[in-house]
C-alpha cells in the first residue's frame, strides 16, 4: 500500500449509468465497505491507522480527504456517521485488527452543505431522510 486507502460505502453505488441507490443496495454497499476495511488492514503492516471522517452529506469530507497528505499507513473511512453507532462497527474492526482509529468531524453550516448537496450530479444528490426509502434510481 502506497498511498492513502479511501472507503466510501457511495462507492459501491456505482454503476456504468451512475450511482444507484435503493435501501437493498446501500446494506450491500455498507457490507462491502466493512469487508474493505477488513482485506485492507489484514493485508497492511501493524502501524497502520484509520481516520474515521464523518459530517453531514455535503460537509466537504471527501474534500478534506484529498487535501491530506500521502501516507502509506492511513485509511480514511468517509461517511456521514452521525452517532457513535455508526461508527461503533469500524472503531471495533480496526482495533480487532491493531490499527489505531482517529474521527474527525467535518464541520459545516447546514445551509453550506445543502446548496454543496444540490450542485452535484443528479446520482449524487443525497436526497433528504424522508424521501430515501423511495428513492430507486435517478
Amino acid at each position: 500500500m502506497t498511498v492513502p486507502t479511501t472507503i466510501n460505502p457511495d462507492d459501491f453505488l456505482e454503476t456504468p449509468e451512475g450511482r444507484i441507490w435503493t435501501v437493498e443496495r446501500n446494506e450491500e454497499a455498507w457490507r462491502l465497505s466493512y469487508a474493505a476495511l477488513e482485506r485492507t488492514l489484514e493485508l497492511a503492516p501493524a502501524s497502520m491507522r484509520v481516520v474515521v471522517v464523518c459530517g453531514i452529506q455535503g460537509a466537504g469530507k471527501s474534500t478534506w480527504i484529498a487535501s491530506q497528505p500521502a501516507s502509506p499507513f492511513t485509511i480514511y473511512f468517509d461517511a456521514a456517521l452521525p452517532g457513535v453507532r455508526h461508527r461503533a462497527k469500524i472503531i471495533s474492526i480496526a482495533q480487532r485488527l491493531g490499527a489505531s482509529v482517529e474521527a474527525v468531524w467535518i464541520d459545516t453550516p447546514l445551509d453550506v452543505a445543502i446548496e454543496r448537496n444540490a450542485a452535484r450530479t443528479p446520482d449524487k444528490v443525497v436526497p433528504p431522510p424522508r424521501d430515501r426509502r423511495r428513492r430507486t434510481a435517478v
